[in-house]
């Protein structure tokens, strides 16, 4: 196992054990939707049924008491200090090793930890779509667009019209809705990824059912807004979910339904943008705008139209429209303002978005199958007439949906 140099200094001793343990890790429609799509054929969809997940106290570990030394000769804090600096694909190994081991990767401070230190990795979690459209599955690339693993299969039913977020280094996939014999039916499921134990498990259920809602988490919290619930009606119902308590609380509602929406955070705030609601003809330019601090919601009008593709970097959203996807879209929260830029062309002009990001940069992922395309790379820092660029990171199918997790 290797570990920066210059960060701690260990025994000879204290290094040998360590790594002893080491090797032995083993489209929109009315206000009112209806179904009758096969669930082969839905956009979006997460993953095949799958048996049941495995879970970690499946594994043989070394069960260790969590009064016990986390390395033995070690102090606690300079032990996880040493076990933060481990390379992270080793994690869902050293998660098998003991439950103290566990612990540590399973706690807001690891990745705190791994930030203080200056080894916090970036990797892109890809939901990718095969050729023939008839599974997805989640991938992870790194910022070499090295594939670094394939995701055990979500638990669950299949769905489409679901919402991701990462929330303290883990991935949320958040409600939508499955097909049964035709009959759709709106979910209130949540399950979470965790990166460094590589294993899924279930999270409490909303209070709402809904799909096609906007949902950002905003000072270490979930927020789901608007959408379609049970039986396709639209919704103005809000809600937020609380990792400290495993717990969805509904907040104020919006002063009108909303679906087919997104939402981001900017200054603590969490702002609702696009999709059509029942006070505007067609697509909604209006900005609900919610303050957790006096719990209560505003409104702006600067706005922007129904959106395929959104990415926060900084204080910058970033939006690919559904009607121009030849032209990046940029709000500055700071002086809400909007700027139109133009996007090159490589491979067929009628090639349709999604976002990634990585190192602070866009990643332009097609959604469609072209060999000619190669991933364009938007930089917002760069010098005039150089923001643009090409990548090698690529999905290796349709990208459905894509977000970065550092840890």
């Amino acid at each position: 196992m290797l570990l920066l140099e210059g960060k701690i200094r260990f025994t000879q001793h204290t290094r040998s054990r360590l790594e002893a343990q080491v090797s032995m890790m083993p489209g929109f429609v009315s206000e009112k939707k209806k179904f009758t799509e096969q669930a082969s054929c839905l956009p979006g969809i997460s993953e095949q049924n799958s048996p049941p997940i495995l879970k970690i106290t499946d594994v043989h570990q070394h069960d260790v008491d969590f009064d016990s030394p986390i390395i033995p000769g070690l102090s606690d804090d300079v032990a996880k200090h040493c076990v933060a600096l481990v390379p992270r694909f080793n994690f869902p190994s050293m998660g098998a090793v003991c439950k103290n081991w566990r612990s540590i990767l399973q706690s807001k401070e690891f990745i705190t930890v791994r930030k203080l230190a200056g080894v916090l990795e970036e990797w892109l979690y890809v939901l990718s779509m095969d050729c023939e459209e008839k599974e997805s599955h989640w991938e992870v690339l790194d910022c070499l667009g090295q594939k670094r693993q394939q995701l055990p299969l979500m638990p669950g039913e299949l769905k489409a019209g679901f919402a991701v977020v990462v929330l303290n280094g883990k991935l949320l996939v958040v409600a939508g809705y499955s097909v049964d014999n035709g009959r759709g039916l709106a979910s209130d499921e949540v399950y979470q990824y965790d990166s460094c134990l590589n294993s899924w498990s279930r999270l409490a259920n909303m209070n709402v059912a809904r799909y096609d809602f906007a949902c950002a988490t905003v000072n270490g919290k979930v927020y789901a807004i608007g959408g379609y619930g049970i039986e396709g009606h639209s919704l103005s119902s809000a809600e937020v979910y609380d990792p400290d308590t495993d717990k969805w609380t509904l907040i104020e509602s919006l002063r009108r339904p909303r679906w087919g929406c997104f939402a981001c955070s900017f200054d603590g705030k969490l702002y609702v943008m696009g999709g059509r609601s029942s006070f505007s003809i067609g697509n909604s330019r209006f900005v609900d705008v919610y303050n957790p601090e006096r719990h209560e919601w505003g409104e702006m009008k600067n706005g922007c139209v129904m959106v395929t593709a959104h990415a926060v970097i900084g204080k910058k959203l970033f939006c690919m429209e559904w009607k121009n996807q030849r032209k990046l879209m940029i709000f500055n929260a700071e002086d809400s303002s909007w700027k139109v830029v133009p996007i090159p062309l490589t491979g067929s002009s009628s090639i349709d978005f999604r976002f990634g990001i990585m190192d602070g940069k866009l990643l332009l992922f097609s959604v469609d199958e072209d060999p000619q395309y190669r991933t364009l790379l938007y930089d917002p820092n760069a010098a005039p007439g150089t923001e643009w660029k090409t990548s090698e990171i690529k999905p290796s199918g349709k990208c459905l949906c894509c977000v970065t997790i550092k840890a």
